[in-house]
């Protein structure tokens, strides 16, 4: 699958590198200097994919995704960032980006993890204009598995593709302990670059998303020393 992908980054170099390199593999760019003229040019259209800077004037690289994610839970962010900026580059992960790497990087990794994300999308969208349903139900918590949606109750839960798929391998077998490597196997598939800490961050943001709908949410348990484990609740 190709599409466009948006590269918003202030340094005029990465900019042109970037977009040399997902031009030459066929995707359509489109490029700005600063958060604020992406933003307002992602309110006429989105693009199919942000490549995000955390520091750029006007607004940064953090509230973009934050703004983008009121839009799309879909949408795959991924964070270029220093390597200094661990705090940012972890709450960029908690407000719903997808994945990040630290300059300076390798443009052929670049090009490898935003190929990853296009076929999940595509995938995604295959799965989503099907009439069928393919559910996976315990106690309150309902996923499709074709639509990679996710039901607390009767309220959708907003979760982005790796978060789904994460829940996903907590739920397939309930009580059971999943690593973190286990987990960054199944959040990123044909992709396992990214770091435990990437894994805490998506797992933080899971569980803030059930329980802005259910103050009493506990069934993500942490199994200290080894992953996380998802429990059915006193009902079972």
């Amino acid at each position: 699958m190709t599409g466009t992908v948006a590269i918003v980054e202030d340094e005029q170099n990465i900019r042109e590198n970037v977009g040399f390199a997902l031009k030459r593999e066929g995707y359509n760019v489109e490029s700005f200097a600063d958060g604020l003229a992406a933003w307002e040019a992602f309110e006429a259209n989105l693009p199919d994919l942000v490549i995000l800077d955390i520091i750029m004037p006007r607004m940064d690289g953090l509230e973009l995704c934050r703004r983008l994610r009121t839009v799309s839970e879909t949408i795959p962010i991924v964070f270029l960032t220093s390597r200094d900026e661990e705090f940012d580059r972890v709450l960029g992960l908690e407000l719903g980006a997808d994945d990040y790497l630290c300059k300076p990087f390798s443009m052929r990794e670049l090009v490898a993890r935003v190929k990853v994300l296009f076929r999940r999308l595509s995938l995604l969208n295959e799965r989503s204009t099907s009439d069928e349903e393919e559910l996976l139900t315990i106690g309150e918590l309902v996923l499709d598995l074709r639509r990679y949606t996710a039901r607390w109750g009767n309220r959708t839960v907003p979760l982005t593709v790796t978060e789904f798929m994460m829940l996903h391998a907590l739920v397939r077998r309930p009580g059971h302990v999943k690593t973190r490597q286990q987990l960054m196997e199944q959040g990123y598939p044909h992709d396992t670059y990214v770091s435990d800490r990437t894994i805490d961050s998506h797992i933080k943001r899971i569980r803030k998303k059930f329980s802005s709908l259910d103050d009493a949410f506990d069934r993500i348990e942490t199994v200290y020393g080894l992953g996380y484990r998802y429990t059915e609740g006193p009902e079972s």
